[in-house]
């Protein structure tokens, strides 16, 4: 097998609703013309677990050495990875600081991460979580229908009394499985009530089939929420302006 049929592209996607609570996660792989989904989705966990998870799920899928692309919209794990930080948390014994006062959440996690990212050659690419960018959202339907399933799995390695203390619950925020389709729903994310945008005009690209008429915006943490009812198709002649 050449190094160009072993290139395979990642993206992955988790969450729980509240934070802690039911998680999913979502996994879109795409190798030369084969695409695959994975999702899963568990009864107490965190939005972190289940970032985590949705990477190690898809390394652990690649049954030989790959070159790997792989995007996700949590920074919580590209900057760890890019930044190195991960690798120092694994050499200290997850110790965050040299007293060892403050240690890593998730070594379990992280640490069968590690072990699938060191198999393959691994890019982590960050993307910006509900931008339409195709696979991404995809990968946040497959985390949503995970978590609303009736049959959840136990994440045993999930701590409530410590992580508790890192990631605040949002009991009050709708959650990843509320549908955003109109200006003035609150946003999934922080709450604050978005607002209906329209994108500046650009020539489309030679592949594109669709583009987006508005979107909905939250001024609150900049998250973009791409609509089903403003997708266009692209006229035949590829010359409409978006």
């Amino acid at each position: 097998m050449s190094d160009q049929e072993k290139r395979v592209t990642i993206y992955s996607d988790g969450g729980a609703v509240p934070n802690p609570g039911r998680g999913g996660y979502g996994v879109v792989l795409r190798f030369g013309k084969h695409c695959k989904e994975l999702s899963g989705g568990y009864r107490l966990t965190t939005n972190n677990r289940m970032e985590l998870i949705a990477v190690i799920v898809a390394l652990e899928a690649l049954k030989v050495r790959c070159h790997v692309t792989l995007h996700s919209d949590s920074k919580y794990i590209v900057e760890a990875i890019t930044g190195g930080s991960a690798f120092k948390w694994r050499a200290k014994g997850w110790a965050m600081n040299a007293s060892r006062s403050k240690l890593a959440k998730n070594p379990d996690l992280w640490e069968r991460l590690l072990a699938a990212y060191e198999k393959h050659e691994v890019e982590f690419v960050w993307v910006k979580g509900h931008a339409g960018v195709e696979d991404n959202e995809r990968c946040d339907q497959l985390a949503e229908a995970a978590l609303n399933q009736t049959d959840l799995l136990e994440d045993t390695g999930y701590l409530p009394a410590e992580e508790s203390k890192s990631e605040v619950p949002r009991l009050n925020t709708p959650g990843m499985n509320t549908k955003m389709t109109e200006e003035g729903q609150p946003c999934r994310k922080c709450n604050t009530p978005i607002v209906k945008r329209t994108p500046k005009k650009k020539t489309v690209k030679a592949d594109q089939t669709y583009y987006y008429d508005w979107y909905l915006y939250c001024s609150g943490c900049q998250s973009m929420y791409m609509v089903e009812a403003a997708k266009r198709e692209v006229g035949v002649d590829g010359t409409r302006l978006i």
